[in-house]
């Protein structure tokens, strides 16, 4: 019988994510990625974060960011370490 898998986080609560894309984004993006916070970075690059309820809302801000045509350059769990 194969062992189960048992997280170490707590995974029904949200998450905060950072996603970093390439170019910068103006504030009033910040409605179209569910409330993220936007920070226009001085390396030319935007980090949007913030909290994503489930991995399907990760998938569904990483497809606006392809829909978009933002260079995606990472995604990082902040809460996962």
């Amino acid at each position: 019988m194969p062992a189960q898998f048992k997280p170490e986080k707590d995974f029904s609560q949200p998450l905060i994510y950072q996603i970093r894309v390439q170019g910068h984004l103006g504030n009033q993006w910040a409605d179209r990625f569910d409330g993220m916070t936007i920070s226009r970075e001085a390396d030319g690059t935007t980090l949007l974060t913030g909290p994503l309820a489930d991995q399907a809302a990760l998938f569904g801000a990483l497809r606006k960011v392809r829909d978009l045509g933002l260079p995606l350059l990472s995604v990082n769990c902040l809460a996962c370490r």
